[in-house]
């Protein structure tokens, strides 16, 4: 095996939750508030569905090859070529995705802290601190995780309870007033971060217990629910309709609090809490091309192909989107379809080919012993 270190289920949580969490807290809530208005706290819930159901697809695979990634057992599923070839377009697709998501922390970053400061200037020092991380392997990035995200939690509720005293409970309701569909349209978006739950996939045969892997995963799509339930609660209790308008909503909410006009101007704390959760989210993107990489090259070590592929995320990350409007566009409306193809229903596929071969070989056991007979 390539990698050597172990990870507990905890752990596997632990990188998944801001894996996902990181761009969809601050992006979604507006994202959502365009088609579900005050009912945007229910689509995420909806779309928690994706959420489930790939966890529970990529468990039923990891049963048939516990030893073995995603890049492994797709040869053993539809044989050698046609494997080699959806594992060079994972390889790819994680490549863009990885660089969208460098693009997304950069633009954020410039936009509302560092102006004066170049865009790739920021974006290669992301790229540089996560290489650090992946070159330790799964167990430094997830132990990196137990240190990072109790802090962001922290800060995230100190955030939720200055902000309670603002916020108007009047503005969701009445729930439903427009009928179940603007939650259902509003629960298109953040679906597509849901499935990135595939991402487990590279983690599975490295889990202490693996038994234990669907429960982990199925608790850290609810503790992703239930965090993107309440920052879209808050935003929309806080601005309403204004919601929708926002770019990045929670970060106008901190710019909101004022306690006794001692405490304000807290958009450090959402700075604190982006940069930590990102770089989880972007080490755990590069270390899963880098080991898929080297699994589908047959190398004996990956460490050496770590700066080549950060070098290749940087080129990606500045060619991904021109700008952040383009790139909210895209966000909001082909990336769900994007994300969710590759990472739910191919996996869904090679599950049921997988299926069909287990079925057609019991029943030539079942005719050769019965011949026998």
């Amino acid at each position: 095996m390539l990698e050597k270190g172990r990870i507990s289920p905890l752990q596997m949580t632990m990188i998944m939750n801001p894996t996902i969490t990181a761009t969809a807290v601050l992006l979604v809530p507006a994202i959502t508030a365009k088609y579900a208005k005050l009912d945007l706290w229910i689509s995420p819930i909806l779309a928690s569905l994706i959420g489930f159901f790939t966890v529970f697809i990529i468990f039923q695979l990891n049963k048939n090859f516990p030893e073995k990634t995603f890049i492994e057992y797709c040869t053993d599923i539809i044989g050698k070529i046609p494997g080699k070839v959806i594992g060079i377009f994972y390889l790819i697709y994680y490549l863009h995705q990885t660089g969208i998501i460098i693009q997304e922390y950069g633009q954020f970053v410039v936009g509302n802290f560092l102006h004066q400061t170049p865009l790739v200037v920021v974006m290669v020092s992301m790229v540089l601190v996560c290489a650090s991380a992946v070159y330790g392997g799964l167990e430094v990035i997830g132990r990196t995780s137990q240190i990072i995200l109790p802090v962001v939690g922290l800060f995230f509720i100190l955030v939720v309870i200055m902000l309670l005293k603002d916020l108007d409970f009047l503005e969701i309701l009445p729930v439903f007033e427009r009928g179940p569909m603007p939650a259902l349209m509003g629960a298109y978006t953040p679906s597509g971060w849901f499935s990135e739950m595939f991402l487990i996939s590279f983690m599975l045969p490295y889990l202490k217990q693996q038994q234990k892997g669907l429960k982990w995963g199925m608790i850290c799509v609810f503790s992703i629910v239930l965090i993107m339930v309440i920052a879209n609660l808050v935003t929309y209790m806080l601005f309403g309709p204004l919601t929708e308008f926002f770019t990045y909503p929670v970060m106008n909410a901190v710019r909101y609090i004022s306690i006794a006009e001692f405490l304000e101007h807290l958009e450090a704390i959402i700075m604190a809490i982006w940069v930590a959760s990102t770089f989880i989210k972007i080490s755990m993107f590069y270390y899963v091309i880098v080991l898929g990489m080297a699994q589908w090259l047959n190398l004996s070590d990956f460490r050496p192909i770590i700066l080549p592929i950060g070098f290749l995320l940087i080129v990606v990350s500045i060619w991904s989107t021109p700008n952040l409007l383009e790139m909210v566009h895209f966000l909001s409306t082909y990336e769900a379809i994007y994300l969710i193809v590759p990472q739910t229903f191919i996996p869904l596929i090679l599950l049921g080919i997988l299926w069909v071969r287990k079925k057609v070989k019991g029943s030539k056991r079942g005719n050769t012993h019965a011949q026998n007979a």
